[in-house]
């Protein structure tokens, strides 16, 4: 099951494209927007993937690409296949990854069918603050499972985009209340290369924790202070 937008003109970069949102996520983002994709909470917004690739075949002359998004698309077992089956309508693909999965990156990348087209990288907080992110229960709540290092996780796929060749950018989210800040922004820097960094404001609204609903909305100079910061690094933020 999969969440469709038939029709977008900001998520594919210069065109027109439909949007697959594959449910659930890696992540625990308090802020996350796709709530019910993270939690699978509302049956009736999702119909079934096979569906989904039937409109999107009935609509590939009015398109100019195909976007899989998420939740988080890395999790999804059959994501190669996926974006096999999609080039097949001869779209271009996108995919939109939070960076957790790099083996799951690196196979995809590797082969010929299921290598997308154009990828955007989230890059949420300082990579060593990753662990506040992670689903977790009980005393490991705020540390998250000592077996994995989601800051590597996230070098390891950034270092693979940038190796890639592979048209990209990256994105991220200007919070309220400095919780993502310039020493955030400094510390993700490095991972970035020439494509460019996208900077948005944080707006309200069914997040998946329900007190970031009551936090205002990040303003319009906040958002480009911090992008800014990333310009001496990087010109094209």
């Amino acid at each position: 099951m999969v969440r469709l937008r038939k029709t977008s003109l900001v998520d594919y970069p210069g065109g027109i494209a439909s949007v697959l949102f594959l449910p659930g996520c890696n992540l625990r983002c308090p802020w996350c927007q796709n709530r019910e994709l993270v939690l699978q909470s509302v049956p009736e917004a999702f119909i079934p993937l096979e569906e989904a690739l039937a409109l999107i075949r009935k609509r590939r002359n009015l398109l100019d690409g195909v976007v899989v998004s998420g939740g988080e698309p890395s999790i999804y077992p059959a994501l190669g296949d996926l974006i096999a089956e999609l080039h097949g309508t001869g779209l271009p693909v996108k995919l939109d990854t939070n960076g957790m999965n790099p083996r799951v990156l690196k196979k995809i990348c590797g082969e010929k069918n299921s290598r997308p087209d154009y990828i955007a990288l989230d890059l949420k907080l300082a990579p060593g603050r990753y662990r506040e992110l992670l689903p977790s229960a009980g005393p490991e709540e705020k540390t998250g499972p000592a077996s994995f290092d989601p800051a590597a996780a996230l070098t390891e796929s950034a270092a693979l985009v940038r190796a890639s060749g592979i048209p990209h950018e990256y994105r991220s989210l200007a919070l309220p209340g400095g919780y993502f800040g310039a020493g955030d922004v400094e510390a993700l820097s490095p991972l970035a290369d020439g494509g460019p960094w996208y900077f948005r404001p944080f707006s309200p609204g069914n997040c998946l924790d329900p007190a970031w609903n009551s936090l205002p909305p990040t303003g319009e100079k906040e958002t480009a202070a911090l992008a800014e910061t990333a310009k001496p690094r990087l010109p094209q933020t």
